[in-house]
């Protein structure tokens, strides 16, 4: 016989017509809400919630928003943490957001009423931070710019590339497999330590399209070595083309051996391919600039247009570009002192916790700097926090070291700290 409780569970159109409800449909979707209600009702069911209790257990149950991404505070002192979607946006680019997501001008001239140039904001930002560039051309992401780099110039030829820089960038995704599946050909010179200037003249011949050179941006090797520069490169009487992988457009003194667009053109290089989401800071995009005349030829290539970015990314992009620095670029330049100030006044707002301030080293991350150092200031607690803060609200993700919790501030915006501190507080154990 059916108990007098589960006789009592709330019909389904009288749940869903309660105010509360029904805002929450408007805001987040009928099914996603009707999908919480059928699960509080089924908790009745099995006696594990009162009837009455339906609307609020359906509440509770619905997130913030309709997606299922959540907020995650970045204390692991990684800078560009790959997981968290390396570079977060800057508040011009997230304004920029906001107009693009409506309807906008992304290709059309309103002054005449014709179509206009896509992408032209951001590439004429593109070529302000970088004036040696002829020209420039924005696609989907990193990998995306070097594919279509090798497909338009270099289908059925060769491409010549040191068997150093055939690197593994990511998910087991890797360079040679990357462009051999455009339909160009490797010819791999040089030894995975050491790559002469000779070794690429007598590979050349009537197949050479280009000379990749791919900085190696995830590792380092060290001890008995040797490369060639993009400037000795430029003399072979081919096209050069320089993957520096990271998308730093100008040089930054905590990072002098990461190639930079501007040095990788004034050294020589025709072509230099990037990714947007890195040191640059702004969204996941890829960057193809240098010689007028390739990138056009790159730009025209039909495959160009499975790799067009969206309105989003062109807004977000150019914002980064035009407007202040990213948060990135603050978290790179902020002084250890200041860094040691916030520690020291978010323990103060911890009474009773067995938290301290430590000494701690952080990293650029996301495939930028491998082997730089960043001297960073954490909050140590311990270890079980960090299970309980990546289930709080915002999720807090730190990193364990030495038996301890460690909250690196290098990667958190002082804007965060207010919120770390409820955070951690909520966890407490």
């Amino acid at each position: 016989m059916v108990s007098d409780v589960r006789r009592r569970v709330p019909r389904t159109d009288a749940v869903l017509a309660d105010p509360r409800i029904a805002a929450a449909a408007v805001r987040l979707g009928k099914a996603l809400v009707k999908q919480a209600v059928t699960a509080a009702q089924q908790r009745v069911r099995e006696g594990a919630l009162a009837p009455g209790d339906v609307v609020a257990a359906a509440l509770d149950a619905l997130p913030p928003v309709a997606t299922t991404l959540r907020p995650v505070l970045n204390a692991t002192g990684v800078v560009l943490h790959t997981n968290l979607g390396r570079a977060p946006l800057g508040a011009a680019a997230r304004e920029a957001l906001a107009v693009a997501a409506g309807t906008c001008d992304v290709e059309l001239d309103l002054a005449s009423g014709a179509r206009g140039r896509r992408g032209a904001g951001v590439v004429d930002a593109l070529l302000a931070a970088v004036p040696s560039a002829g020209a420039a051309h924005v696609v989907n992401n990193g990998a995306a710019a070097l594919a279509l780099v090798a497909a338009s110039l270099a289908v059925g030829r060769e491409i010549v590339v040191s068997r150093g820089e055939l690197v593994e960038i990511g998910d087991g995704f890797r360079i040679p497999d990357l462009i051999e599946s455009t339909g160009a050909r490797l010819r791999e010179v040089g030894t995975t330590n050491r790559t002469h200037l000779a070794d690429y003249e007598r590979a050349l011949g009537p197949d050479t399209a280009f000379v990749l050179k791919v900085h190696p941006s995830n590792f380092t090797v060290t001890g008995f070595t040797s490369a060639v520069p993009p400037a000795e490169l430029a003399g072979l009487g081919v096209p050069v083309v320089v993957d520096i992988g990271s998308g730093l457009l100008a040089p930054h003194p905590l990072m002098p051996d990461e190639p930079d667009a501007a040095g990788m053109l004034a050294a020589g290089a025709d072509l230099v391919t990037a990714s947007g989401d890195k040191l640059l800071g702004g969204p996941q995009a890829g960057l193809i600039l240098g010689a007028a005349g390739l990138v056009e030829r790159v730009r025209r290539f039909p495959l160009a247009r499975a790799m067009r970015v969206d309105k989003l990314t062109l807004a977000a992009l150019e914002a980064t570009l035009r407007g202040p620095a990213p948060p990135v670029r603050a978290a790179l330049d902020a002084p250890v002192a200041e860094l040691r100030a916030r520690a020291e006044a978010l323990v103060s707002r911890l009474p009773g916790l067995d938290v301290r301030v430590v000494d701690s080293d952080a990293t650029v991350g996301g495939g930028g700097a491998p082997g730089v150092t960043l001297p960073s200031v954490a909050l140590s607690l311990p270890e079980p926090y960090a299970a309980a803060l990546r289930a709080g609200v915002p999720a807090v993700l730190g990193r364990l070291d030495g038996g301890r919790c460690l909250l690196d501030l290098r990667a958190l915006a002082p804007a965060d700290d207010d919120a770390l501190a409820g955070c951690v507080r909520a966890a407490r154990l």
